[in-house]
């Protein structure tokens, strides 16, 4: 059974003047829902991330300050949120919830986070909406339980993984692709494994190409044991932040591409939503649907 990670707390209101749609994870499960693609037994609701799990990836300090909200102004502001209790919960359930999709999809070979992607924040620092690296740290639990010795973090998201490539820079075991906007956030971008930077206004059919160009090779030659895909939406011509040109069909294309290479090479993959900032709301929801209907099809 394909099974999803959803709680209510996904979406936390944000303080007044803050703009973010937070919304989106509850409208995409009651969307799912509403259309019959999934039952409410796919969904669980993630535990609270636990801190020995929290330190395999985030130094002490850090995650002492954030636990007791004493991050300073400056820390706050590159994280782009104000740090509440309320909202570092949210963070807590949204990691431990990657790690129950990673566990859920070495059982059944797909899981999916309704959250998370949060591939900004670094070990001792959260950067750009992102306080938490969940496929960071669930790749350390899945390491460091000896699950799996070999893997690949797949993120194509329009911004670059950079909290990501700076956490496994030094870890053989896990290799890192983003493939993003060469021009987009952050300014100052860390090295992945492997970075492909697309020049502002690719339309989907190159960017498709590429991706077919680079992923089966790519997975030939690392030879991974598990797959983290990053599926941000913010790659649409109508997002307001990604200033590249893909409809939603090839948005969904490139979701088949993804994780039809997992299915046929019999890798486990757990997928995490990442960004999507369209002004209309529906076109976020139904690329992030397209995603859950395409591992519906191959995974039931």
């Amino acid at each position: 059974m394909l099974k999803i990670a959803y709680s209510p707390i996904y979406r936390y209101e944000l303080p007044e003047g803050h703009r973010f749609p937070m919304v989106k994870y509850e409208l995409i499960a009651e969307q799912l829902l509403y259309e019959g693609s999934v039952k409410e037994d796919n969904f669980f609701h993630p535990d609270l991330l636990k801190e020995e799990l929290a330190l395999l990836t985030h130094t002490r300090t850090y995650w002492d300050k954030l636990i007791e909200a004493r991050l300073s102004d400056k820390e706050q502001r590159l994280i782009g949120f104000p740090i509440t209790p309320k909202f570092i919960e949210r963070g807590r359930h949204i990691s431990a919830g990657t790690i129950q999709c990673a566990e859920f999809a070495l059982q059944y070979g797909c899981a999916l986070n309704i959250a998370g992607g949060t591939h900004h924040a670094f070990a001792d620092r959260g950067e750009g909406f992102c306080c938490l690296n969940d496929q960071a740290v669930a790749s350390n639990y899945l390491l460091n339980k000896g699950l799996v010795h070999k893997i690949l973090i797949v993120d194509l998201d329009v911004h670059q993984g950079n909290g990501t490539a700076k956490i496994f820079e030094n870890e053989d075991r896990v290799f890192t692709f983003s493939m993003h906007g060469a021009k987009n956030y952050p300014l100052r971008k860390e090295k992945s494994d492997l970075d492909i930077e697309l020049p502002d206004g690719i339309e989907g059919t190159a960017y498709l190409k590429i991706l077919n160009e680079t992923l089966p090779g790519l997975i030939d030659a690392v030879q991974p044991e598990f797959v983290f895909y990053q599926s941000g939406v913010d790659v649409l011509e109508t997002d307001k932040l990604g200033r590249l040109k893909l409809d939603r069909r090839a948005c969904e294309e490139r979701d088949r591409v993804v994780l039809s290479l997992c299915k046929q090479h019999n890798i486990p993959v757990a997928v995490s939503m990442g960004g999507g900032y369209s002004p209309r709301l529906t076109d976020i929801v139904e690329a992030h649907c397209n995603t859950f209907r395409t591992a519906i099809s191959m995974w039931g």
